[in-house]
C-alpha cells in the first residue's frame, strides 16, 4: 500500500469514527483525592453532590469515581472498625492514583470543651487498644515494630491538610465549634465515662472513633498525605447511644459540608 493510499484510509477511518459518534475517549485524571468513611450516612451528601462517572466494586466494597467541586475524587465506605478501614484505604491506594486522603465521619467527644455536633480535626491519631492484656491488666504498647521505632505510636496527619480542614471547618461551623487535637482509635464504641477520662488523661484525646488510626497507618506506609475530620455525635458517655441516634446524621452531614468546602478551596 502506497503512503498516499494509507493516508486516505486513515483519514476515512477517522471521519467514519466521528460520524458514528466514536470520538476518542478523554484521558483519565492523573490523580484523585480519596475520600473514605465507615458508614453510608457519612458519605451520602458527598455522593448526592458529586458527578459519578462510574462505580468499581472490589471485594464487595463500592468505589465511586467522579468529580466533586471540580476535583477528581474516589469516594468509598469501608465499613466500621480498624480492619475494614485499613482494607478500604489499601485497595483505594493500590487501584487508583491517589494524591491525598480525607477520612470523614462522626466520633465520640472526649475532651471537655467540644460538644455534640462540634468538629474535631485530627492533628495526630493513636490506637488506644494497642497493647498487652495480662493478669496485671491492660498495658498500652509504646512502640510499633512495623515502623521500626519505640518512640510512641502517634500517627501524624499532614499539616497542610490539617490547616485546610481546620480553616474550612471554621467557615462552615464557626470558630467556637471547631477543635484540633489527638483522636483515639479503637475497635469499640465507647459509652463509658470512666474510660473517656482515661483517654483524656492518658492521650490528651479530643475524640474517639474506630477507624482513623488504621487509615493513617496505611497512608503513612504508602507515603500519602492524609487528614481525619470528625463531627461529634455524642460524648462517649453513658448517654452515647441515645445521642448517636439523635445526632448521628446531622453530625455526618457537618463533616460532609467541610469536605466540600475543602475541595472547593483546593480548586481556587
Amino acid at each position: 500500500m502506497t503512503r498516499k493510499l494509507t493516508a486516505l484510509v486513515l483519514a476515512f477511518a477517522m471521519i467514519l469514527a466521528l460520524l458514528c459518534g466514536c470520538a476518542p475517549k478523554t484521558e483519565e485524571p492523573t490523580e484523585y483525592i480519596g475520600i473514605i468513611s465507615a458508614m453510608d450516612n457519612e458519605i451520602d451528601l458527598l455522593l448526592k453532590e458529586a458527578e459519578i462517572d462510574h462505580v468499581d466494586t472490589v471485594a464487595d466494597i463500592k468505589y465511586y469515581v467522579g468529580s466533586l467541586c471540580g476535583q477528581s475524587v474516589v469516594i468509598t465506605r469501608s465499613g466500621i472498625g480498624k480492619i475494614r478501614a485499613a482494607s478500604g484505604v489499601t485497595t483505594m491506594l493500590i487501584k487508583y492514583p491517589i494524591s491525598k486522603v480525607i477520612f470523614t465521619g462522626i466520633a465520640g467527644g472526649v475532651a471537655d470543651e467540644p460538644q455534640v455536633l462540634d468538629e474535631v480535626i485530627a492533628t495526630k491519631l493513636i490506637e488506644h487498644d494497642y497493647g498487652i492484656y495480662s493478669n496485671d491488666g491492660f498495658k498500652w504498647r509504646s512502640g510499633d515494630p512495623g515502623f521500626g521505632n519505640e518512640t510512641g505510636v502517634y500517627y501524624e496527619c499532614d499539616p497542610q491538610l490539617v490547616q485546610l480542614a481546620y480553616d474550612s471547618a471554621i467557615e462552615v461551623m464557626g470558630k467556637d465549634h471547631v477543635f484540633k487535637g489527638t483522636v483515639a482509635t479503637g475497635d469499640q464504641f465507647i459509652a463509658n465515662s470512666e474510660y473517656v477520662k482515661k483517654l483524656r488523661d492518658d492521650y490528651n484525646a479530643y475524640a474517639c472513633e474506630m477507624e482513623g488510626a488504621a487509615a493513617a497507618v496505611v497512608c503513612i506506609k504508602y507515603k500519602i498525605p492524609f487528614v481525619v475530620i470528625r463531627a461529634l455525635s455524642d460524648k462517649a458517655d453513658g448517654n452515647a447511644h441515645e445521642s448517636y441516634e439523635n445526632f448521628g446524621d446531622r453530625a455526618a452531614d457537618n463533616s460532609n459540608h467541610i469536605v466540600i468546602k475543602m475541595l472547593d478551596t483546593l480548586g481556587k
